[in-house]
């Protein structure tokens, strides 16, 4: 990545966390350590006391090699790798929440105005009686589709996957 991606990733990943953890409205902690190269994951525990992670990273991004590689940013929850140790998680959790998980790509300038859409679906999924769907979001994205089948828990926003197309074609 160049310098000023990771500069954008670092501060959208602070920013984000910050109103995450504010808008979560239960105890979040926050882990990982820069100084090693490891992205910060926000952990909480839901209603089930389940270990529940949110975690950003670039899933492309320009570098010196391609400079023209979209910039385009992951928000995975309970997705991934670089979960907190263990002996971290505290005597109440109950394991890791495998129940569900989401994979979301969005562009950079994106990813702010998804956070309360994040917030509700989270809230909605780690519910013990999650009835209903989380609220609208704020730009237009798509599931993505493997083997004709429709992944409800990997979508792209409709931005993203066209800059994405648009890179590829122009490789092509």
């Amino acid at each position: 990545m160049t310098p000023e991606a990771i500069r954008t990733v670092v501060g959208l990943r602070r920013e984000f966390y910050n109103l995450f953890t504010t808008a979560m409205k239960t105890p979040v902690t926050l882990t990982g350590n820069s100084q090693t190269g490891d992205s910060y994951i926000a952990t909480w525990l839901d209603d089930k006391q389940q270990l529940n992670y949110v975690r950003i990273q670039a899933h492309s991004a320009p570098d010196e090699l391609i400079p023209e590689r979209p910039f385009l940013l992951r928000v995975s929850v309970n997705r991934g790798i670089g979960i907190a140790p263990r002996a971290t998680w505290g005597k109440e959790c109950q394991g890791l929440n495998r129940d569900w998980h989401l994979e979301l790509t969005v562009l950079p300038e994106e990813i702010l105005d998804f956070l309360p859409w994040i917030v509700s679906f989270v809230k909605t999924h780690s519910s013990d009686n999650a009835t209903t769907w989380a609220q609208e979001p704020p730009h237009p994205f798509d599931f993505q589709r493997v083997a004709d089948t429709l992944l409800l828990s990997e979508a792209w926003t409709r931005k993203a996957s066209q800059l994405k197309s648009a890179c590829l074609a122009s490789l092509s």
